[in-house]
């Protein structure tokens, strides 16, 4: 016997995830304070390291959000 799927993700859940999404976003649109060369990291520029770095963290963030909002047991 299969037991029923739990209810859906709570609100404080919903609303970490909301803000785990929404922080690369001012990061992003920041540009001025992150368009400079050093400093230089394996010999990238700053500007390039950066972008790529949050690149990472987004990815992360993103996964964040999708564990603290999907459904247990398999329900869609």
């Amino acid at each position: 016997m299969t037991e029923p799927p739990s209810a859906g993700p709570g609100l404080a859940s919903k609303i970490v995830a909301g803000v785990l999404l929404a922080l690369p976003f001012p990061v992003y649109l920041a540009v001025p304070s992150y368009a400079k060369t050093g400093p230089r990291l394996a010999g990238f520029p700053f500007f390039y390291w950066w972008q790529l770095l949050w690149v990472v963290l987004t990815a992360l963030c993103i996964g964040g959000a999708h564990l603290l909002t999907r459904r247990r047991g398999g329900a869609r």
